[in-house]
């Protein structure tokens, strides 16, 4: 009965159900994207203080189903769907929209696919070189794109993931300053350790030595949505939690790469969540820091139905420090 209740939420909540509406009916491809600001005095939540926001909406018919973000530059945004599709978005300091292209993910062989083979849940993206590597759900892989976008330079299938669920496999993925990456499951399986995440010592896109296994024990905060990595190099995990008042609650955890071992069962502190009137499905999170304060940047995934909004909201997050003697993540 436990597994059937979250079960039963998700269908409900993703739809499509009776009563609920998916938009698009009929394809619509114009390159317009609204950015209407979210209204919602600022406040603190934990080491979490909502600054500003937007509501994001567009014509184009496959726009929504935002699962990741990337700030490229100060109000330059780059998302992925799970639809297969890409977004790029610049701001105007002031408000208002300056630049938006949406446009199909390349594929190995240059054809659209079904949303199966080209579910994109996870992003890390490289400023100085401007790849990305994104992790597709269903068929549990990992490319590396060119800076456009345009072209797959790398693919890989990981052994380590092929047990992973089509339903609840890569969600969430960090690129560490060292050059390792880090790619978490979004849900436990049937270990009751907590659910898989691995450390990989290159680039996962690439053959290379087996990744390093350890579990994450939310601790009930629900499952792992993405990661961001911050500043003095401890990981940002952003769960989503299903409920009924509200629907979705959004809790932020820290984590120390210092705490993983191989098989080690690793947890987070608790340091915040969204404040209740802004409660959506956040599922892509990104760190700026910037004149020396650290921002939070998080967009939500509105599954294309009508009742459910893409929001990319902006947060100041104020940390902890870091405990004394922390070392590196074990390899």
């Amino acid at each position: 009965m436990r597994r059937l209740l979250p079960a039963a939420l998700i269908f409900l909540t993703l739809g499509p159900v009776p009563g609920t509406a998916m938009r698009f009916p009929v394809n619509d491809y114009r390159q317009e994207v609204t950015a209407r600001p979210v209204a919602f005095a600022p406040q603190a939540s934990g080491m979490l203080r909502f600054v500003r926001g937007w509501h994001l909406t567009s014509p184009h018919s496959r726009f929504g189903g935002l699962s990741a973000v990337a700030v490229m530059a100060p109000g330059r945004f780059q998302f992925v769907g799970d639809n297969g599709y890409a977004t790029r978005l610049t701001l105007r300091p002031g408000g208002g929209v300056a630049a938006f292209h949406i446009g199909a993910l390349s594929t190995p062989d240059g054809r659209l696919r079904k949303k199966s083979m080209i579910d994109a849940e996870a992003m890390a993206y490289d400023p100085a070189s401007g790849k990305s590597w994104v992790a597709f759900e269903g068929t549990n892989q990992i490319w590396r794109f060119d800076p456009g976008l345009t072209r797959i330079e790398a693919r890989s299938a990981p052994a380590a993931m092929r047990r992973w669920s089509a339903y609840s496999g890569p969600e969430s993925m960090v690129r560490l300053a060292d050059g390792r990456t880090i790619l978490f499951c979004e849900a436990p399986g049937d270990d009751p350790r907590g659910s898989e995440a691995l450390v990989f010592a290159g680039d996962p896109a690439l053959p290379g030595p087996p990744p390093l296994r350890f579990f994450y024990d939310s601790e009930d905060k629900g499952s792992v949505s993405d990661a961001a990595a911050l500043p003095d190099g401890r990981i940002l995990l952003v769960h989503r939690r299903l409920g009924f008042d509200p629907v979705f609650t959004t809790i932020l955890g820290l984590l120390d790469p210092a705490d993983i071992g191989r098989e080690k069962v690793v947890r987070s502190r608790a340091i915040g969540r969204v404040p209740k009137p802004l409660a959506d499905n956040f599922e892509g999170a990104a760190i700026e820091a910037r004149d020396g304060r650290i921002w939070l940047w998080l967009v939500s995934d509105d599954n294309f139905n009508s009742w459910q909004r893409s929001l990319l909201l902006q947060f100041e997050l104020g940390l902890p420090p870091r405990a004394p003697g922390s070392k590196k993540a074990a390899r």
